[in-house]
């Protein structure tokens, strides 16, 4: 009983130089929150025997940073910054595309999100970014809504629900997080037709599916894999006139929100919106945060008699993004609109050069050596992501450390987490994915977890 009379009362803790600057820091109640954690615990392991505390002094010692590094882990973002070193751009598991951060700031003010400033009455959220979403498209109408399975979403409930849409089984796709769109045109109340096969689907499959309950043709972006070899399927202007013929309309789930010609960065074409909408697609939608490099939304467009009706539906509503979207898409796209693509963090990167990655990688490199960090420069290859263009990759630089799974995970649990890649015993960072405003960031996290290591392994740890 006398050594839990050595453990400090929480008011007391509180006058300790550190807790009273975490106060100022991080306010009160969080503070006495870790001070009782901290206490809690410590009195655990008197009474199981684990640790023996004779003075208040001691006990004051064991708790002060068992307190304040409860508070580092309480009051982090819940979503941390990272640094992405893994040469994937558009990477799902960290927020696909990066955004242009300095867009941010107009949203500190009120916006003119649902008020005509000509009329001085309410106006509609998406009607001052509906004409720029459709001029860079090249579309006659555009809507935009959170996501782009939300976008496939409402296109079907709006004009299929308890009718037929005709899809390949070639595109009967399942992406990250489960998400199927056989299941998505069930909750869109529309019924599934299969056509051809896995790896050949011809236009003659489609037309002989289509009857009286046939609502539209569909046809899906096969996102993160492909089907080579024997296979066949039928060219998109083809599916047009032959959905044009029978009084359907065209759709396509594009995907990857592509929009420029991939042969200017050395990948593979990929049709873009416009080239879909010029072959005769009436309705095409995709995602905002993949090649678009914008935020998190399904962007619809096609033409004007079936893209109306669409912001009409209940559904839309529920659907609708958010002014935090709406400002930075509005932003994004006119990057688009002006051909400025170097204001978009991801065709930033895309861009930059071998010889511009490979100095980095040296500067960074050198430094750490000097520091003892066992650095060296490595070519590498660099993807797109996020579904796009998944058998190719495009030349880039980065740094290999020895370090092994070690060190891979302390660079993880460093702050920032860095994350990289794994090859055998190396850790490999590719600087495509790593904006050059990161590179001292990057430099220093290495350091740490390189020299934490260090101390591990002379310690006999």
């Amino acid at each position: 009983m006398s050594q839990y009379r050595t453990i400090p009362a929480i008011h007391r803790l509180l006058e300790l130089p550190s807790l009273g600057e975490a106060v100022d820091r991080f306010g009160r109640p969080p503070v006495i929150r870790a001070c009782r954690s901290a206490v809690d615990r410590l009195r655990r392991h008197i009474a199981e025997g684990a640790i023996e505390v004779h003075d208040i002094a001691t006990a004051t010692e064991i708790l002060e940073p068992d307190i304040l590094s409860d508070l580092q882990r309480a009051t982090r973002p819940a979503y941390r910054e990272v640094i992405n070193a893994t040469g994937v751009l558009i990477h799902t598991n960290l927020g696909r595309s990066p955004l242009p951060t300095d867009r941010l700031s107009r949203l500190e003010s009120y916006l003119a999100l649902e008020f005509d400033l000509a009329s001085g009455r309410r106006g509609q959220r998406l009607a001052p970014l509906r004409a720029r979403i459709a001029a860079v498209c090249g579309a006659e109408a555009a809507v935009m809504v959170n996501n782009n399975a939300a976008a496939l979403l409402l296109i079907l409930s709006t004009h299929a629900v308890g009718r037929e849409v005709i899809v390949s089984r070639g595109q009967l796709i399942e992406i990250g997080g489960s998400f199927r769109l056989p299941d998505v045109m069930a909750a869109s109340g529309c019924r599934l037709v299969e056509v051809g096969c896995t790896n050949r689907t011809h236009l003659a499959d489609f037309e002989a599916a289509i009857g009286d309950d046939t609502a539209a043709i569909l046809v899906a972006h096969q996102s993160n894999f492909r089907i080579v070899g024997f296979t066949t399927e039928p060219a998109t202007a083809d599916l047009a006139e032959l959905a044009h013929r029978h009084d359907l309309p065209f759709i396509v789930d594009q995907g990857s929100g592509c929009l420029h010609d991939l042969r200017r960065w050395g990948l593979p074409a990929e049709p873009t919106v416009g080239e879909l909408l010029a072959d005769g697609a009436d309705l095409v939608c995709f995602s905002g945060d993949k090649l678009l490099g914008g935020p998190q939304a399904g962007i619809i467009v096609g033409r004007g008699e079936w893209v109306e009706p669409l912001g009409r539906h209940p559904l839309y509503r529920a659907l609708r993004p958010d002014k935090t979207a709406l400002t930075l898409m509005d932003q994004v796209l006119a990057a688009h609109h002006a051909d400025r693509l170097e204001e978009i963090p991801l065709y930033a990167m895309m861009s930059a050069s071998i010889d511009t990655l490979t100095r980095r990688a040296r500067r960074i490199g050198g430094r750490l050596r000097k520091r003892g960090v066992p650095a060296r420069g490595c070519p590498m290859r660099a993807a797109l992501g996020g579904g796009t263009t998944p058998e190719e990759t495009m030349p880039s630089y980065g740094l290999a450390v020895t370090g092994g799974q070690a060190l891979h995970d302390r660079l993880r649990e460093g702050d920032p987490p860095v994350i990289g890649r794994l090859v055998d015993d190396e850790v490999l960072l590719d600087l495509r994915s790593v904006r050059p405003s990161e590179d001292p960031v990057l430099e220093r996290s290495l350091a740490a977890a390189y020299s934490g290591l260090k101390i591990r392994q002379d310690d006999g740890i």
